[in-house]
């Protein structure tokens, strides 16, 4: 098995198929690594480990650099849609509140090898992504949706499943040839 290195560069190539546009600023844009309890940050340290845990559950085993591509990824959504913060920390306590409840422990401190059985006992693998649902559906929506929207959308990600050029991304001549 090969690993696939994750880089900032998938991750601006991920929020570019998203629409994003994060011009001249696109390199500073980073996680900030303060908890800032502030009203206009929702998201701290917490929550950025429990997407970081999230993105090694439900990303292949393969990769590396997860860590970064999911920071630099929420950050240029945040920069651009800042509103979408509250739906993700909403999302995150939800999934807290259900781990604590079975696990004794918020998500991003559970055994990596439990994760996974975590998600599907609270219904995330089957859930329809509604933004405003039940609890898995927000789970669903704003935390797995949007990290593998961000590594099926990325140049890595597409690579991995088969697709030379994701949507958005441009192959040259290459990627259309035929055998």
């Amino acid at each position: 098995m090969t690993a696939h290195d994750l880089t900032r560069r998938d991750a601006l190539k991920a929020l570019g198929a998203a629409g994003v546009t994060v011009a001249g600023g696109a390199a500073a844009l980073t996680w900030s690594d303060s908890d800032d309890d502030s009203d206009d940050r929702p998201l701290g340290e917490s929550e950025r480990e429990t997407l970081h845990a999230v993105a090694k559950t439900v990303y292949p085993s393969e990769l590396d650099g997860i860590g970064a591509f999911v920071d630099a990824f929420i950050a240029g959504r945040l920069y651009a849609a800042p509103e979408r913060a509250d739906g993700i920390a909403d999302a995150v306590a939800a999934l807290d509140a259900y781990t604590s409840e079975w696990e004794d422990a918020p998500f991003r401190e559970v055994e990596a090898d439990r994760r996974e059985e975590t998600l599907t006992g609270m219904g995330v693998d089957t859930a329809e992504p509604d933004p405003d649902g039940y609890p898995r559906e927000r789970v669903r929506y704003y935390i797995v949706n949007e990290l593998l929207f961000a590594l099926y959308s990325s140049p890595t990600g597409g690579e991995l499943v088969g697709l030379e050029n994701p949507q958005g991304h441009p192959g040259g001549t290459e990627s259309y040839r035929h055998s």
